[in-house]
C-alpha cells in the first residue's frame, strides 16, 4: 500500500513538473516570437463580409441575379403553357427535351455571367484593401474572422472606398 502511494506520488509530481516546463517552453516560445516582430510593424484588419455587404457593386449585382432569376420564372411559366398546349405525349416529350437544353444553356449563361461579375468585384475589392494599406503604412493586413486580439480595424475605411 505504501509503495502504491510512493508510486503514484512520484507520477504525480512526474506530471505537475513537466507540466510546468512545458509552459515555461511555451512561454519562452512566444516571447521569442513577440521579440521577433519588428518595431514600428503595423497590423491591420479588415471585416471582408462586412466590406462585401456594404458594395454598391456586390448589391448591384445581386438585383441584376434577382431580375435574370424572375426572366427565368417567367420563361418557364411560357414553356410550361406551350407543353400543355400539345396534343400527343410524343410532342410533349420532344419539347420538354428541347426546353430542358435550352434551360441548362441559359442558366449555364447566368452562372458563367455572376461568377465573373463576382470575381471583378472580388479583384477590386482586393486592390482596395491593398492600395489603403499601403498608404496608411500596413505591412500586414488580416482578415477580422482569423484575429483573436490586436490589429487596427481599418474596415470602415475600405467600405467608404468601395462604395
Amino acid at each position: 500500500m505504501k509503495k502504491q502511494i510512493l508510486t503514484l506520488a512520484i507520477a504525480a509530481f512526474a506530471f505537475v513538473s513537466g507540466m510546468g516546463l512545458n509552459s515555461a517552453a511555451i512561454s519562452k516560445e512566444a516571447a521569442e516570437t513577440t521579440a521577433a516582430i519588428p518595431a514600428g510593424y503595423k497590423v491591420a484588419i479588415v471585416d471582408v463580409a462586412q466590406v462585401v455587404a456594404a458594395s454598391k457593386e456586390v448589391q448591384a449585382l445581386r438585383k441584376e441575379q434577382e431580375a435574370k432569376m424572375l426572366e427565368l420564372q417567367k420563361w418557364l411559366e411560357t414553356v410550361r403553357a406551350d407543353v400543355q398546349k400539345q396534343s400527343t405525349e410524343e410532342n410533349k416529350q420532344k419539347l420538354i427535351k428541347k426546353y430542358d437544353e435550352e434551360f441548362a444553356k441559359k442558366q449555364e449563361a447566368i452562372k458563367k455571367n455572376y461568377a465573373s461579375k463576382l470575381a471583378s468585384i472580388d479583384k477590386n475589392i482586393s486592390s482596395v484593401i491593398t492600395k489603403t494599406a499601403k498608404e496608411k503604412g500596413y505591412n500586414l493586413v488580416l482578415s477580422r474572422g482569423i484575429v483573436l486580439y490586436g490589429g487596427e480595424d481599418i474596415t470602415s475605411e475600405i467600405a467608404k472606398a468601395v462604395k
